[in-house]
């Protein structure tokens, strides 16, 4: 009798380490997917669709980043990549004299903008397409217009040759090819996440308000990533 006592007790450890072990298990894998669900996307120039992608850097990748620009704010500031150092930041393209999309986009940036105003890690950045008809003052009062606060949102001219390849080799945003000419560019409605470390994470819709929602919540993924 005291035989078949000692056994069973021999019996039960194993059960329960077992029991232990695969409860463990389930929470590593649950924890896994619930991570995966919460990582996003890191797109190169291979992912996007070709005809917003210069011919040049179309086959790349991996490791694509937004390179060195050198670029006019609306208060007059040259600002460069150094001013997005440990920012996740939301880039776009338009001009000021756009009665299409581009007021419906600068309300959404506006509203992103506005709900995001507490994250200091966070920051908008509107490049214009005609910049030499968007100057200094002409940015200054389109700025002022939609409150965007220069410490938070900036909206930029210069070089339309720097913007230009900005546009195509690296946030892919405008569907015409060209060397900058006048009538070059034809920029799409694209809001173009990046993260700190320079790579595009995301493109919504900027005339979107469900897109622009959808945008709000990946920038807050991203943050939470940082933490």
């Amino acid at each position: 009798m005291q035989k078949k006592i000692s056994v069973a007790k021999k019996n039960k450890i194993p059960k329960t380490l077992i029991a232990f072990v695969a409860i463990f298990i389930l929470g590593v894998v649950i924890a896994y997917f619930v991570q995966k669900d919460d990582m996003l996307p890191i797109y190169n120039p291979a992912d996007i669709n070709p005809s917003l992608v210069d011919e040049s850097v179309r086959d790349i990748r991996s490791n694509h980043r937004i390179s060195h620009f050198k670029l006019i704010n609306q208060l007059g500031d040259t600002i460069t990549e150094k001013n997005f150092e440990g920012k996740i930041y939301v880039a776009d393209f338009f001009f000021t004299r756009c009665a299409g999309i581009c007021p419906k986009m600068t309300k959404q940036m506006d509203r992103a903008a506005e709900d995001l105003v507490d994250e200091k890690e966070v920051m908008f950045l509107s490049h214009s397409v005609t910049p030499v008809m968007d100057s200094v003052p002409i940015l200054a009062a389109y700025a002022e217009l939609y409150g965007a606060d220069p410490e938070q949102w900036m909206l930029v001219t210069g070089d339309k040759k720097q913007i230009y390849d900005l546009a195509r080799k690296f946030y892919f945003a405008v569907t015409t090819e060209g060397e900058g000419d006048e009538a070059d560019f034809i920029h799409t409605e694209n809001f173009i996440l990046i993260d700190k470390e320079k790579r595009i994470r995301g493109f919504y819709d900027g005339t979107s308000e469900k897109d622009v929602d959808r945008l709000i919540g990946d920038i807050r993924i991203l943050l939470k990533s940082y933490e």
